[in-house]
């Protein structure tokens, strides 16, 4: 096909729905665990008012190089626009050509909770059913939608930081007919929860591992940078399994984890990976009553997986517009 295509959100939202994500990161991380995909340095770029500017480099088998390049602006939020901005662009796997261009926020968005949903899935006990979000923005919302896929949740409390006038729960809670409260603080909603999402901008810990609870599994999305931690060194030490989307990557740029490892209060050697643990290579937990710790911090496979799927798609729907550069 000549040209390039570009897809925006609209586009990218119409042919890229939750299965086909949560599909597609689990063909990143399988990937990742047989060492079948390539993953270059991970980079961030610090600007004003805790800005991030990132870019990611990566590729699949079979696939064309695909880059990310984007921003996480916490300011955004009080200005009605999303946290992440971004550009995906996927290139030819023979010729290396540009093929497409899509608008790279409604892919993180997707991805990213996709991804967690995965992990989860490999780390929560089966019948885990009572989840705990702190975060009600466009990343809380998309993460108790994609919990909804692969645990049979019976009830969900979710921490804003304005819960007398946040309305995201109600929301929820109608869209997907499940019990979905907003707690008083984040500690309500941690209370009694055997999955804890934490998906804010934080420099500061909005969940401490005083309060969790035997069997818990804590997810952290937004401690993604070194200056980033969610969540305090508690939960790291009470922590029976610290897994990370990669090591190398996390060493880096995990906050939590790189605080815990300079404190010498964590050995880099007991963090372990995600990917063999969906590649089937792992356990995912040794017993029901573990604490296990998720930190991801986004890496370039998932928007591979994802852009993959995203331009097969739109291919076969018509979606999009080709230029011609």
């Amino acid at each position: 096909m000549a040209g390039v295509l570009l897809l925006s959100a609209a586009d990218v939202r119409a042919v890229f729905d939750l299965p086909a994500a949560i599909a597609s990161q689990r063909e990143a991380f399988g990937a990742l665990g047989r060492g079948r995909a390539r993953l270059a340095p991970r980079v961030l770029l610090d600007g004003p008012d805790g800005d991030v500017a990132f870019g990611y480099v990566s590729r699949l088998p079979g696939a064309g190089a695909v880059a990310k390049f984007g921003s996480v602006n916490p300011g955004n939020a009080a200005r009605g626009l999303p946290t992440v901005a971004a550009l995906v662009t996927v290139q030819d796997p023979v010729d290396g050509r540009p093929v497409a261009i899509i608008e790279g926020e409604a892919v993180t968005t997707l991805r990213t909770s996709a991804a967690s949903a995965v992990a989860a899935d490999h780390l929560a006990p089966r019948e885990a059913s009572r989840l705990a979000v702190v975060g009600c923005g466009v990343q809380g919302r998309a993460h108790v939608r994609a919990m909804a896929a692969v645990r049979p949740l019976a009830e969900v409390a979710m921490a804003c930081r304005h819960p007398g006038t946040c309305t995201v729960a109600a929301g929820l809670a109608r869209e997907l007919e499940l019990p979905v409260a907003a707690a008083a603080s984040a500690r309500e909603a941690v209370r009694g929860a055997q999955i804890v999402v934490t998906a804010t901008t934080s420099a500061e810990p909005v969940v401490l591992g005083a309060w969790l609870g035997a069997g818990c599994t804590v997810v952290s999305v937004g401690s993604f940078a070194p200056d980033r931690a969610e969540v305090d060194g508690e939960v790291l030490a009470r922590a029976a399994s610290v897994v990370v989307d990669d090591v190398a990557t996390a060493l880096e740029h995990a906050g939590p984890v790189v605080a815990a490892v300079r404190a010498g209060e964590l050995d880099p050697g007991r963090v372990r990976p995600l990917g063999p643990v969906v590649a089937g290579l792992a356990a995912g937990r040794r017993s029901g009553s573990d604490i296990v710790f998720y930190n991801s911090v986004g890496l370039g496979v998932q928007d591979a997986a994802a852009a993959s799927v995203i331009v097969d798609r739109a291919r076969a729907a018509g979606a999009g517009t080709l230029v011609e550069l």
